[in-house]
């Protein structure tokens, strides 16, 4: 079970922001997100996708982030996507193999600055990059390199529509 957390969620700003990671989180493969607010908007949003496009992504809050990520970390292994982190290519085997182990990963990607408390919780630290970058960027290449490109051509259950691959155009198959 991969959950990905969204640390510092803004109403406002961060709408569109957050709707993307969901989608993002969905489409590579994470089971679920955890926000810090509650946003009916997009999980009515994400409800959408998963009732047109199948799949059964979901979406949960917590109202203490860090006791949620302390509780998490007894049961499984904590990464937080951080441009001040270790680069990917040099721990990505090292999470796997944790992965194994425990069969969880909470990936934690901010909105906001993350309090220190999460670098110090995190058992990866990961950076996709030492730059500047979109957090939504950075899980996409996270669980990307993670299930090593096979999340891309996974099917979702219940799916009432699906995209036919087509060299020009737009294709949509029917699946009722």
């Amino acid at each position: 079970m991969i959950i990905v957390f969204r640390y510092g969620h803004r109403f406002i700003r961060d709408s569109r922001v957050s709707t993307h990671v969901c989608l993002v989180a969905r489409a590579f493969g994470a089971d679920g997100i955890i926000f810090d607010k509650k946003d009916k908007e997009i999980e009515e949003k994400i409800k959408d996708i998963n009732r047109k496009w199948g799949g059964n992504f979901w979406i949960d809050y917590t109202e203490d982030p860090i006791r949620y990520i302390k509780n998490f970390k007894n049961r499984g292994l904590i990464v937080h996507l951080t441009m001040y982190g270790i680069n990917i290519d040099d721990v990505i085997d090292k999470i796997k193999e944790k992965y194994e182990e425990t069969g969880r990963m909470l990936v934690i990607i901010g909105s906001e600055k993350v309090p220190w408390e999460i670098y110090e919780l995190s058992d990866f630290n990961v950076a996709i990059g030492n730059q500047p970058h979109s957090e939504i960027a950075a899980l996409a290449v996270f669980l990307d390199r993670f299930f090593e490109g096979k999340e891309l051509k996974r099917k979702f259950p219940n799916a009432k529509i699906e995209v036919i691959p087509n060299k020009r155009g737009k294709k949509i198959r029917k699946l009722e």
